[in-house]
């Protein structure tokens, strides 16, 4: 497994042609994904581990990917460890309590060997899904704190994360034990995937970009560091994403990544301009380019294969997840012109 492409992009050894996954590649855009989770909500198929492994198994069968990502859902741990939280249709994740006072904090379950034994079904979901691999790298992932603590502040998805953002400042302390009770459920749940056979973690900050530099260092990035340091014993790659997060990459990189995912809003290179020099990176082909035409995808691959070219290891993802209505043969056709370039994003094949 050591051996694998990917993983030697993410420990900074590039490899002769470039490696590929995509954010949410598990589900989404699969009609055979939708089969099998018909009549099973969301969270429930996340916690059926023959259900989950054969879902994350899909999109690497299909389109040939270097990775597999587990399948599953940033709310997963909070609903394992016992809060109340739904994932309702064109909604997302809705929270029954919203935590808003310092007696909501002290309401949060404590995360200890129950918390453990509930994620037995995320074990063995990890173990079935790695079997069936073989020699492809299973990536474990969990919702970052400031993303999964916005979404239990807010009680569902914002816009503006407006009553997080307040609470940070009016009730700092408040902030500090749920963020702090978040990176643990995340931390765990990361290390629970890599001792169950994951060969990478990401840790994904969907709403991070909503927050200044100096909120972010003062209110987050401790908590994000924490989460991560729960694998940083392991022998795993751990890769740090956050969307819109560009003026946050330095800061996101000193939380302890050693990967730096970059979404679409950002030119590799540029990246790597802000970065730590050696920093292996992730991304970013824009995931418009999925729904134009078939030279617009190959251009924009080569572009960012050029833009990442310096970069000590490049993993070529999406600058965010699979759209839903995608187009599974672009995907499929992306994969196979991607392993078909060199690192410059030139045919590696050309006489």
């Amino acid at each position: 497994m050591a051996d694998a492409s990917l993983l030697r992009e993410l420990r900074g050894d590039r490899a002769d042609t470039p490696s590929v996954w995509f954010m949410r590649q598990a589900g989404r855009s699969l009609p055979e994904y939708r089969a099998l989770r018909e009549g099973t909500t969301m969270l429930d198929s996340c916690v059926r581990p023959e259900m989950a492994a054969e879902i994350t198994l899909q999109p690497v069968r299909r389109h040939r990917v270097d990775a597999g990502i587990f399948f599953s859902d940033i709310v997963v741990p909070a609903r394992q460890a016992g809060l109340g939280v739904e994932i309702r249709p064109g909604v997302g994740p809705v929270f029954e309590h919203p935590i808003r006072t310092e007696a909501d904090v002290d309401a949060l379950p404590p995360l200890d060997d129950e918390y453990s034994a509930a994620l037995e079904p995320i074990r063995e979901a990890v173990r079935l899904t790695v079997a069936e691999l073989g020699t492809t790298p299973l990536i474990g992932f969990a919702g970052a704190p400031f993303t999964v603590a916005s979404y239990m502040v807010e009680g569902g998805p914002s816009r503006d994360h407006l009553r997080t953002r307040a609470l940070m400042r009016s009730r700092p302390e408040v902030w500090e034990r749920l963020a702090r009770w978040v990176a643990e459920l995340s931390g765990r749940f990361l290390r629970a995937q890599v001792l169950a056979g994951a060969s990478a973690v990401q840790l994904f900050d969907s709403w991070v970009g909503a927050l200044g530099a100096d909120m972010y260092t003062a209110h987050v990035q401790p908590h994000s560091a924490a989460a991560l340091a729960r694998v940083a014993d392991l022998p795993v790659p751990r890769i740090h994403f956050g969307v819109g997060a560009a003026h946050l990459l330095p800061q996101m990189w000193d939380a302890g990544a050693t990967v730096m995912g970059v979404d679409h809003r950002l030119r590799l290179d540029q990246a790597l301009d802000v970065l730590p020099a050696g920093a292996p990176i992730q991304g970013n082909i824009d995931p418009a380019v999925l729904f134009t035409s078939e030279q617009a995808r190959f251009a924009e691959a080569r572009d960012v294969l050029a833009a990442g070219s310096r970069a000590s290891g490049h993993v070529v993802n999406l600058g965010h997840g699979v759209p839903p209505d995608t187009d599974p043969q672009v995907l499929t056709d992306l994969v196979s012109f991607l392993h078909e370039q060199d690192a410059h994003g030139t045919d590696a094949h050309r006489a």
